[in-house]
C-alpha cells in the first residue's frame, strides 16, 4: 500500500482546519480567542505529593509560551481544576474542561485509575490528553499521548540491573505496590520476566496496600522476614505520599539500602523534598531523568524553573521533565497543524519532534503514541538529588504491549487474567 503523500498530508490538514475554522465566529477588529489548554492534576490528596507541582510547572511553561507571543498569534489560557485524587472526579473535571471551557487540549492524570477513567471522555470529544506519568503499558489511544515510561523503559531494566553483579547480584524479590492498576500490571509482567529467568517462584512475593496508607510496621516486619532467605531487594511501585510513611518505616526499623535496597519507580527528587533523606541513602530508584543531569539543556531549565518559582531548592523530577517535553511538541503540532484542533494536531504529532531535558531527541511513536527513552537507575544522595549508578545505551523504545505479561498470569494467577 503507498502511504500518503507529504503535499496530500498537508492538503488535508488545511481543509481540517479550514473546517474548524469555519465554525467559529469572526471576531473582526478584536483579538484573537485564546487557545485554552485544561489542567487535571490533583493539588490535594494522596495523589498531590506527584501531581501539585506538574501544574505549576505546566503554568509556567504556558506563561513563558505567551511571553515569547503565544501560539498562532493567539493567548494560551491555561484552565486548571483540582480532582483532589478522586477517580470519578477526574472524568467530571474532564467532561467539564472539553465540554463547558472548551480547552482543546489536556495536560493531566497521574495514576492509571485517573488516567483509564477519563479515556471514554477523550473518545466522546475527539480530544487530547498528554499522560506524564510512568506507567504499565498493555495500552495504546489514538486520544492519549504516553509521556512516561513502560516497564520496558523502568521495570524491566531495573530487576536487569539488581540481578547483575552491578546491582548486587539479587536473587529475591520483593514486589510492593499500591492497590492499583500501574503496580498489578508491573508486578504481574516482572513476575513474568522472573520466571523466565530462571527465578524460583518462592524466591519472589508480591504484596498490595492501600492508596493512602500509613501504617507500615507489618509490611516492613514482612518485608525483614523474607530477606532473611537470601540477598534481597524491594521492588516499589507505591503511589502518592504513602511512599512517605514506607520510607520512614524503613528508617525507624534501620533498613538500610546495603541490606536491602529499594529500587522506586514513582519516587524521585519531588516526593523525597520533605522528608530527611541522610538515612535512606543508597536506595535506588529507576527512571528516564534526573535533576542531575548536566546538560545544557537541563541546566537552563532548572535554573528557569527555580527562577520563575522564586525558590532555589525547587526541583525537578522525571515527569516534570517529560511535560516540558510534551509540550513542546504539543506546540511544534499546533503549529504545524495551523490550528489546535485535536483531529489536526494528532495528525501533525507524528510529525515533529524537540530535544528532552537530557538531550535525547524526542518524538512520538505514531504507531503507539509512546516515546523513545533512555533508562537511567540513581543512587539518593544525602542532597536529596540521584546520583545516576547505571545508564542504557541511548534511548530505549517502549515497546508498550509486554512479551512477559501473559506468563506473569499463569505464575501469579493460575492463568485466570488479574
Amino acid at each position: 500500500m503507498v502511504g500518503p503523500t507529504r503535499r496530500g498530508v498537508l492538503s488535508g490538514l488545511a481543509a481540517l482546519a479550514a473546517a474548524g475554522a469555519a465554525g467559529a465566529p469572526v471576531r473582526s477588529g478584536h483579538a484573537a480567542p485564546p487557545i485554552r489548554v485544561g489542567i487535571l492534576h490533583s493539588l490535594t490528596g494522596t495523589m498531590a505529593i506527584s501531581e501539585s507541582t506538574l501544574k505549576d510547572v505546566l503554568l509556567m511553561l504556558i506563561d513563558r509560551r505567551n511571553q515569547a507571543g503565544g501560539l498562532l498569534g493567539r493567548r494560551i489560557e491555561p484552565v486548571v481544576v483540582d480532582p483532589a485524587s478522586s477517580w470519578p472526579r477526574y472524568a467530571q473535571l474532564a467532561e467539564h474542561l472539553l465540554g463547558v471551557e472548551g480547552c482543546d487540549v489536556l495536560f493531566g492524570c497521574y495514576a492509571s485509575a485517573s488516567r483509564k477513567i477519563v479515556q471514554p471522555v477523550l473518545e466522546r470529544h475527539g480530544a487530547l490528553l498528554f499522560y506524564p506519568a510512568p506507567y504499565e503499558g498493555q495500552e495504546q489511544s489514538p486520544d492519549v499521548v504516553y509521556l512516561g515510561a513502560t516497564p520496558q523503559q523502568q521495570a524491566v531494566p531495573a530487576v536487569e540491573y539488581l540481578l547483575s553483579a552491578d546491582g548486587g547480584g539479587v536473587r529475591r524479590f520483593y514486589l510492593l505496590g499500591s492497590d492499583d492498576i500501574h503496580p498489578r500490571t508491573v508486578n504481574t509482567i516482572l513476575a513474568g520476566y522472573l520466571d523466565w529467568r530462571k527465578l524460583p517462584r518462592e524466591d519472589f512475593v508480591v504484596r498490595y496496600v492501600p492508596f493512602g496508607a500509613t501504617d507500615w510496621a507489618p509490611v516492613v516486619n514482612d518485608i525483614r522476614a523474607f530477606a532473611r532467605g537470601g540477598k534481597t531487594a524491594v521492588i516499589n511501585t507505591v503511589s502518592g505520599d504513602a511512599n512517605l510513611h514506607f520510607y520512614r518505616e524503613l528508617v525507624r526499623q534501620e533498613v538500610h539500602a546495603s541490606d536491602i535496597p529499594v529500587v522506586a519507580f514513582a519516587v524521585g527528587e519531588q516526593e523525597l523534598a520533605s522528608v530527611d533523606v541522610t538515612p535512606l541513602v543508597g536506595h535506588l530508584t529507576a527512571a528516564t531523568y534526573f535533576m542531575s543531569l548536566e546538560t545544557p539543556e537541563n541546566e537552563a531549565f532548572v535554573r528557569d524553573w527555580q527562577a520563575w518559582i522564586g525558590d532555589d531548592l525547587r526541583v525537578v523530577s522525571a515527569a516534570m521533565a517529560d511535560l516540558a517535553a510534551g509540550f513542546a511538541l504539543w506546540t511544534k503540532a499546533v503549529e504545524m497543524a495551523g490550528s489546535p484542533s485535536p483531529e489536526v494536531v494528532k495528525i501533525t504529532l507524528r510529525s515533529v519532534s524537540t530535544r528532552s531535558l537530557g538531550g535525547d531527541v524526542v518524538a512520538l511513536d505514531g504507531a503507539t503514541n509512546h516515546v523513545r527513552k533512555p533508562v537511567m537507575i540513581g543512587e539518593i544522595q544525602a542532597t536529596g538529588q540521584m546520583m545516576p549508578v547505571w545508564l542504557s545505551d541511548g534511548p530505549v523504545d517502549p515497546v508498550p504491549w509486554s512479551r512477559w505479561w501473559r506468563r506473569g498470569t499463569r505464575i501469579l494467577f493460575d492463568g485466570a487474567l488479574p
